[in-house]
């Protein structure tokens, strides 16, 4: 999924460049100075060309002040592209007033601010400067100089091919501007589903080495892990009587051991595929066998469950029960008091609700929460004493696993006055139990 940088990137990316109006400005501004000029002294048609030099010497002072005054890569945003579109529509109009109006033929420049906007600008800015532009075409059909002709043959156009010729222009600007923009727009969805697509390969990628990597970890530990278990438990039978906080401590090292093994034995089985009827959960089972490591915490876990007959059930899933646990593992590491689990589920939807009454996501990270090497302040919360945590791998590799699963991650912080974070994994039904009604049939 695209997280909001990317969104931000292609919003900007969408904003015209200066140099592409300069340039496009440039272009009118010497076609318009090559048809005065041959009009003038080659055709010999009398028409107030003083003036029109005027228009075209303001629309060069904008294009040198913006050359001077930007550099090339600058994007310019919405508002500011539109009302330089809306000066080039105001001294095309100017020209077309002192050469005949509509019923000249350079009229049909009109359209090109409308589907440049159409292309680049939002919708809402293309439709004003679409009203600026058939304002000029309606005042240029009843108000203009005459058309520029032959001395002694005036040259007269009829008020109804006048409003024939406002029409074609400004069914032609609604036309070409649909037309641009719904083009432009599904350009934009293209690239941005292929940018998705990118990110989800990415992301893909970068955890099937952590797969690796997991399993590589797994093998090596197994070995001294194995080792200090078997340590700790020599050690228990040696312990005196008389000291009862060792003989505690030492049960202690050896429970935590046993869970590191655990821990290692799901990491070495995310890639496998179990496949046997006794593998099937039901949602409150799957709950508790997630829960069941952290009841002796001093956080208390409190586990709700509703929902109409017959609860889901799902197979048992090695990535489930990982992303699951490493999620309601850090909700007890940065609770106060308690954690909430709610599990919840509709003929349509399966939804689990973790929540913590702790300190709640770091505000300036909370949308990307889940990207992986994303880290906050010291004093915020997810962020432990070792150096090495708040990497924000731990979120990562839960996110992308429940999402394999085609579980929807989302992260908030709990409506003040309360404080802490809700993590809320959502499965379609039919997604959650696949895996069952693929088994059933086996």
């Amino acid at each position: 999924m695209p997280n909001r940088i990317e969104d931000d990137f292609g919003e900007a990316a969408r904003h015209l460049r200066v140099d592409t109006l300069v340039m496009l400005r440039w272009s009118a501004i010497i076609g318009q100075t090559f048809a005065l000029i041959y009009v003038y002294h080659y055709l010999k048609f009398d028409f107030p060309i003083g003036l029109c030099f005027v228009a075209v010497a303001t629309s060069t002072a904008l294009n040198i002040a913006l050359r001077a005054g930007t550099p090339r890569s600058f994007r310019l945003d919405d508002s500011e592209a539109a009302v330089l579109l809306a000066f080039d529509i105001l001294e095309l109009a100017a020209l077309l007033y002192l050469t005949g109006g509509v019923v000249n033929s350079f009229a049909m420049l009109f359209l090109a601010p409308v589907m440049i906007s159409a292309v680049s600008l939002p919708r809402k800015l293309t439709l004003l400067l679409g009203i600026l532009m058939v304002a000029a075409a309606t005042l240029l059909t009843v108000e203009y100089l005459p058309l520029p002709w032959r001395t002694g043959e005036p040259l007269q156009f009829p008020l109804l091919y006048r409003l024939g010729v406002w029409s074609a222009l400004v069914l032609s600007a609604a036309f070409v501007g649909l037309y641009a923009a719904r083009v432009s727009d599904e350009a934009r969805q293209l690239a941005g589903a292929l940018s998705a697509t990118e990110l989800v390969l990415e992301r893909a990628q970068h955890l099937t080495q952590l797969d690796g990597l997991a399993a590589a970890a797994a093998h090596e530990l197994g070995t001294p892990l194995a080792t200090i278990t078997l340590i700790s438990s020599e050690l228990q039978k040696m312990a005196p009587d008389t000291a009862p906080a060792m003989k505690e401590d030492l049960a202690l090292l050896a429970q935590e051991a046993r869970r590191c093994r655990e821990i290692l034995r799901k990491l070495n089985s995310l890639g496998t595929q179990e496949a046997h009827v006794l593998n099937v959960l039901a949602i409150e089972t799957l709950i508790e066998e997630v829960v069941e490591p952290l009841r002796d915490q001093e956080v208390e876990v409190i586990v709700t469950k509703e929902g109409p007959a017959p609860a889901p059930l799902c197979a048992r899933n090695p990535g489930i029960l990982y992303g699951l646990g490493n999620l309601v593992e850090n909700a007890v590491d940065f609770a106060r008091s308690k954690v909430w689990i709610d599990a919840r589920w509709t003929p349509i939807y399966v939804s689990i609700a973790i929540q913590d009454d702790g300190p709640g996501f770091e505000p300036r990270i909370l949308d990307r929460v889940g990207d992986p090497y994303v880290s906050g302040d010291s004093s915020e919360r997810r962020v432990k004493a070792e150096p090495e945590s708040g990497l924000g791998l731990g979120l990562f590799i839960a996110k992308t696993l429940l999402e394999r699963s085609g579980a929807l991650v989302e992260t908030a912080n709990v409506d003040p006055p309360r404080t802490g974070a809700r993590v809320t994994i959502t499965w379609p039904r039919a997604a959650f139990e696949r895996r069952t009604q693929t088994e059933a049939r086996v």
